[in-house]
């Protein structure tokens, strides 16, 4: 009799201990003291600075388009698309120096700024050299393109692009097609290039504090890594019905051998 209720005792455990708990699935849940507004405004607002191998969108406008036709990348001073292709093709690439080379103005060193310094430094430019103040000159100066690079416990891995200047590490994994069952939400790696070296750091996605993180929103060419939880490794499901599945049918094989070794 002692025997059968540890068998029941030692089934119902693993039962439990084998089934993922529904605090490990659901995202930025309170914990502990609540998140400061204003901390949260400050990691939004914070500008990202350009690196080697960024890819840019530079258009010059003005009134009369054929004014500023030879500064753009195609004869029409139009761009060419907005697919990832036309846009890499036809975007100007920072250097390993830091340097773009931009038709006519030649090379600018844009390493360290943010989009909005290089924008006034090509009009500032252009009105010094080439134009007057009632030329209507207007500068449009974007990334071409949000990439980051997903692997792990996603439905969709691979490198994306999101076509939006600033994006978080919650839209990531939605365009992703989100983080599966297996996935553990509580460590997701994200993995920075910059200046200084590489920058490797875990967050928890589970937990709303993770909004007050520098690596919350992303920079771009991150790249971001969800790695499984310990139940995908011993295979007894990620549910309770998986988990009693298995079990029972790991139950039966071992009745089955041995009444067939008994005999």
């Amino acid at each position: 009799m002692n025997r059968r209720l540890f068998f029941i005792f030692l089934l119902i455990s693993i039962l439990f201990t084998s089934c993922i708990p529904v605090k490990d699935l659901v995202y930025l849940q309170k914990k502990g003291d609540p998140i400061s507004e204003n901390s949260i405004a400050m990691v939004e607002s914070k500008p990202y600075r350009l690196q080697t191998h960024d890819v840019l969108s530079i258009t010059i406008k003005a009134a009369d388009p054929k004014l500023v036709a030879i500064f753009n990348p195609t004869t029409d001073g139009q761009a060419s698309g907005q697919s990832e292709s036309g846009l890499y093709f036809d975007g100007f690439t920072v250097d390993d120096h830091g340097n773009i080379r931009i038709p006519v103005l030649g090379e600018m060193n844009v390493m360290g700024f943010t989009l909005e310094e290089v924008r006034v430094s090509i009009e500032k430019q252009l009105l010094t050299d080439y134009f007057k103040e009632n030329a209507s000159i207007f500068v449009v100066v974007k990334l071409a393109g949000f990439r980051y690079t997903i692997n792990g416990e996603v439905q969709s891995t691979g490198t994306k692009t999101l076509f939006q200047e600033k994006v978080n590490v919650m839209e990531a994994i939605a365009n992703a097609g989100d983080i599966t069952t297996t996935g553990d939400r509580k460590a997701v790696t994200i993995i920075r290039q910059t200046p200084n070296g590489t920058e490797m750091k875990d967050i928890d996605l589970t937990n709303i504090s993770v909004m007050n993180s520098p690596y919350y929103y992303l920079q771009p060419n991150d790249y971001i890594y969800v790695k499984p939880l310990r139940q995908k490794t011993w295979g007894t499901g990620s549910t309770g019905i998986q988990s009693l599945t298995t079990i029972i049918t790991l139950l039966s094989l071992f009745t089955t051998t041995y009444l067939l070794l008994k005999n």
